[in-house]
């Protein structure tokens, strides 16, 4: 079914009232920080269900509900980095880990900045081709064989602690990837975290730090857009609604990834996109559904 515009902006979470979209806040808020994509599942459950497509808008907003989640679960990260990049400044000790580390996260988020600005009106357009359901599914596929890559080849023997500014360069220009709905921001930052040959454990924890200033200004500018584009008080309802669902589930699924990382590993996650990316494959050849739903 085809999504809604106000004001040229995506909007069809609107349509779609409460119910629906605390149901779809909660896969957001799961999917968002899980490495399988968070817009591929906006697109794919909606479309099965047989609702509307909530829109680019509503994916992007509710990035503020993954914010709420990272820094509550990592607060005590954000705490020593926040901290001791302030007390780095004042002492002039621009050596320290800290210090070091935010550089680097300031630095990795440039390249997504970049590309969201080149990229914002196919992004955000009503109808944009990069929804199409056989972009998510090459997508979804072509991470899914990266990410086997990564634990196959790597050795996932660096700490958290070894993390250099090539290190957040180089998954910093993966993140852009996060741009093509059905890659993933957390999937494409993990595969490239692994690849760095990082303990699975902290290239998970590396990835959701790594991702804050990149979740938050997604998140803040797609709420002042909305706000521009004239979004009425049942709008903020639905989006409010939609927020706090994904918030809880958002923080359940980072619990999940850490404890599947540092028990296991990230085939799990392999499967299930590759599962996804075939089925969206398949059907969108065999004309189950158009491409363009």
């Amino acid at each position: 079914m085809a999504s809604a515009c106000t004001n040229g902006l995506d909007t069809g979470f609107v349509a779609l009232g409460t119910t629906k979209v605390a149901i779809l806040g909660v896969v957001q808020g799961i999917t968002e920080l899980l490495p399988i994509s968070s817009t591929a599942h906006m697109r794919v459950v909606p479309t099965f269900l047989g609702w509307p497509d909530p829109g680019s808008a509503f994916s992007a907003a509710m990035q503020l509900a993954a914010l709420f989640a990272v820094v509550t679960y990592f607060w005590r990260d954000v705490w020593r980095l926040g901290s001791g990049s302030i007390r780095a400044v004042q002492e002039s000790d621009y050596r320290s880990f800290e210090f070091r580390m935010a550089v680097g996260i300031v630095v990795a988020t440039i390249p997504i900045v970049i590309g969201g600005l080149l990229l914002k009106k196919q992004l955000n357009a009503c109808g944009s081709p990069l929804r199409e359901l056989w972009v998510i599914g090459a997508a979804s596929v072509g991470m899914a064989v990266l990410l086997a890559i990564a634990e196959l080849v790597c050795r996932h023997k660096r700490t958290f602690e070894e993390i250099r500014l090539r290190d957040a360069v180089v998954i910093g220009l993966a993140q852009v990837g996060a741009l093509i709905p059905g890659v993933s921001r957390s999937g494409s930052t993990l595969t490239a975290a692994l690849f760095m040959n990082l303990k699975r454990e902290d290239a998970a924890r590396y990835s959701f730090l790594l991702g804050l200033p990149a979740i938050t200004g997604a998140g803040v500018k797609e709420l002042m857009e909305l706000r521009h584009a004239g979004l009425d008080a049942q709008g903020w309802e639905v989006l409010g609604v939609g927020l706090a669902s994904a918030s809880l589930s958002a923080f359940v699924a980072i619990w999940t990834l850490m404890k599947v990382m540092e028990r296991f590993s990230a085939w799990p996650f392999v499967i299930y996109r590759l599962l996804m990316g075939a089925f969206l494959l398949l059907i969108v050849w065999l004309g189950v559904l158009d491409p363009m739903i």
